[in-house]
């Protein structure tokens, strides 16, 4: 139990210092711009105003060509270019329901934790709240969603009562992310209405009831969240395909892409050669046993890796 609900007792801490006085400017339950910037420093390219990592588009959409299998790279050790080159780095989580198995995942974390309804917190939250005119909600939160977001939602696995939206608010999201995309480690509800929707989802289940103030209550916006066995930060890059969901975090986001495409170029020579017929697998895989094959490896992967960059249009 200490292990299960050590994550939003330290949810809680985080949510209690940020109600405390503060500057006006302060933001009630979530970091402020220096915050954002102080815990995201590595990342050194563009931001949101509030700080938030923005990782280019041209990766997102790099990584909808990708694989979990290849996102988390497996370096096998080949010196000049080997499966996965040497770099791969995401962490991964599993065991969701797929809303749209055919359908791939990829953007930037927005982080949203809940916390198992207490009233004299919730007051807390909404009195500072109220001072600044918001409802702290489900609702405000998607409200701050920009295009090319996935929203990330730490509800600590529930089900009764744990649903953070049904087709309406699903299809709000739809439309504030441009179909960006939905990690919940709780519910959805209305499953027969979300599933037309054309937008990734990923969910421990499904359940007909409502998240209310009296179930579960927002504890923090984008501040680092659980999800699973992971830590999410806010900007990290979220690729999602029919096995689960990468967790990038953003200053690694390009080494992990340019390993995957090295891993994906490996795996197209491997089944090449496996086509020919004259090599055992050992021959091949998981990197080439002869001099002349790993001479030829490495010729062919420069030359596909430069066709990738090249059918790009940049060297990003």
């Amino acid at each position: 139990m200490i292990r299960k609900y050590g994550l939003a007792a330290m949810t809680a801490a985080f949510c209690a210092s940020l109600l405390a006085p503060a500057p006006a400017k302060a933001q009630v339950f979530t970091w402020t711009k220096d915050q954002m910037v102080d815990y995201t420093k590595l990342w050194t390219g563009d931001r949101f105003p509030d700080g938030r990592p923005k990782v280019p588009d041209s990766w997102l959409e790099r990584a909808k060509d990708m694989s979990q299998e290849e996102v988390t790279g497996i370096n096998f050790g080949v010196t000049g270019g080997g499966r996965g080159g040497g770099g791969g780095y995401g962490q991964y989580e599993g065991d969701f329901h797929v809303l749209h198995p055919d359908m791939k995942m990829a953007g930037r974390a927005v982080t949203v934790a809940f916390l198992p309804a207490r009233p004299d917190l919730d007051a807390v939250v909404q009195a500072h709240a109220k001072d600044k005119n918001i409802t702290v909600n489900n609702q405000y939160v998607f409200d701050q969603l920009q295009p090319g977001d996935v929203l990330v939602v730490d509800l600590y696995g529930k089900k009764d009562g744990g649903t953070i939206v049904g087709d309406n608010l699903f299809y709000y999201i739809m439309k504030a992310t441009k179909a960006g995309g939905l990690v919940v480690d709780g519910s959805i509800r209305d499953l027969e209405g979300i599933q037309s929707i054309p937008m990734p989802a990923y969910f421990r289940s499904a359940n007909p009831t409502a998240l209310t103030n009296s179930t579960a209550m927002v504890a923090a916006f984008n501040v680092p969240v659980r999800i699973g066995n992971v830590t999410v930060m806010p900007g990290d890059l979220v690729m999602g395909d029919k096995e689960g969901v990468s967790f990038i975090p953003p200053q690694a986001a390009k080494q992990v892409l340019d390993a995957a495409d090295t891993t994906h170029v490996h795996d197209e020579w491997t089944k090449k050669k496996f086509d020919e017929g004259k090599y055992k697998s050992t021959d091949i895989y998981s990197s080439p046993r002869e001099q002349s094959l790993r001479d030829e490896y490495n010729e062919y992967l420069k030359k596909k890796l430069e066709e990738i960059k090249k059918s790009r249009g940049d060297q990003q």
